[in-house]
């Protein structure tokens, strides 16, 4: 395998290029917008194919090149369904594999330092991606984005303290020179999470920092949950529609309900959950009186609706229902949104579920 770090000097950002040389497939890791020629000119001189490019989180610190990426290469955008934003081409969550010629990424969810972090693990567990959940003799802040320290501290010991001792580590940033570390090491050596820390320690280490506020924040998380494109506009664009109900606007402009709202008006328009078939069954089951429609189909489906009645999209944490929601107001659908948080804040709630199967709402289906 072809493996290329590169390295922001702004923002002190790593990205990873991972290529088989065989196929010439590539993956491009937590890419930054200024960087975009420096990249693009690496891949053309080795000759490769660019077919996804991924960010570990939504970053704070610098405007990602996913966007521009997708817009030069024909590549996919990957994020975790976590993330938020409603405009990547594919959402992984615990497990999903990417694949790039012989080799591929599974994505470890590991949260803490935002809601939606990944960790890419290749396939054969030589090598992992933290982002920013893990850094070298660190880790990353707890203090913004949905942050918390506890919740961190659990995905880095379950999810990549739990590796094979000699996985090399690639954080998302260093800031004193270094390029690498390894799963031994950290847990014998990180001041933070390593040498047998418990986790109230690791909550009171946080709870001490005083961290400035990141300079490019403001500017860097509204860019980022539109995958780093320049032109915001579309938010202002997207139809608002009459208020049917309490409808808010995340900050990718998806719009959303809350789950305590969908559960007292259930019968209020067509519920939808876009989910796949096995998740329906799954630990979190799915809401009685959905109709599952898979996110790959629901714009044929949606072909015969009408574009008045409501629709609410559901899905397992609200990055795949905020995709759906968004494409069918590009349909011209006027009162459509996606439940805030997924069945995973409906089952936080304690809310009604079912796992009874149910059949795919086929084409055409009113």
């Amino acid at each position: 395998m072809w493996f290329r770090q590169l390295f922001d000097l702004e923002s002190s950002t790593y990205t990873y290029l991972l290529a088989d040389e065989v196929s010439r497939d590539a993956v491009i890791i937590d890419p930054v917008l200024e960087n975009v020629e420096r990249d693009l000119t690496l891949i053309r001189e080795l000759g490769l194919t660019l077919r996804y490019a991924l960010d570990t989180h939504v970053h704070a610190d610098h405007v990602t090149a996913l966007g521009t990426l997708r817009d030069k290469t024909g590549c996919e955008t990957v994020l975790a369904e976590r993330a938020g934003v409603g405009i990547a081409d594919v959402y992984v969550k615990d497990g999903d594999h990417i694949a790039f010629g012989r080799y591929a990424l599974e994505a470890r969810e590991t949260p803490g330092h935002t809601n939606g972090c990944v960790t890419f693990v290749l396939a054969d567990h030589s090598m992992a991606f933290t982002g920013d959940a893990l850094l070298i003799r660190g880790s990353g802040r707890t203090d913004f984005q949905q942050g918390d320290a506890s919740t961190l501290y659990r995905s880095v010991h379950e999810k990549i303290f739990s590796l094979p001792s000699a996985c090399l580590l690639y954080p998302g940033h260093d800031y004193k020179g270094r390029t690498v570390t390894s799963v031994e090491e950290e847990t014998r050596l990180n001041p933070r999470l390593g040498g047998g820390k418990t986790v109230t320690e690791f909550v009171e280490i946080m709870s001490r920092l005083q961290l400035a506020y990141p300079k490019k924040i403001d500017v860097a998380v509204p860019a980022n949950l539109h995958l780093g494109l320049k032109d915001l506009s579309v938010t202002a664009e997207l139809p608002e529609g009459p208020r049917w109900a309490p409808v808010e606007r995340s900050v990718a402009g998806i719009p959303e309900i809350t789950p305590e709202w969908v559960a007292a008006n259930r019968t209020v328009g067509r519920l939808i959950d876009v989910r796949e078939t096995d998740e329906l069954v799954s630990e979190l089951g799915h809401v009685e009186g959905i109709e599952h429609v898979p996110l790959a189909t629901v714009t044929s489906a949606a072909a015969a609706w009408s574009r008045e009645a409501p629709v609410i999209v559901v899905c397992r944490s609200g990055g795949r229902s905020g995709k759906a929601a968004l494409q069918l107001e590009g349909m011209g659908f006027t009162k459509v949104v996606s439940m805030r948080g997924g069945m995973i804040e409906w089952s936080r709630l304690r809310l009604p579920t079912t796992r009874a199967a149910l059949a795919i709402a086929r084409d055409g289906a009113t």
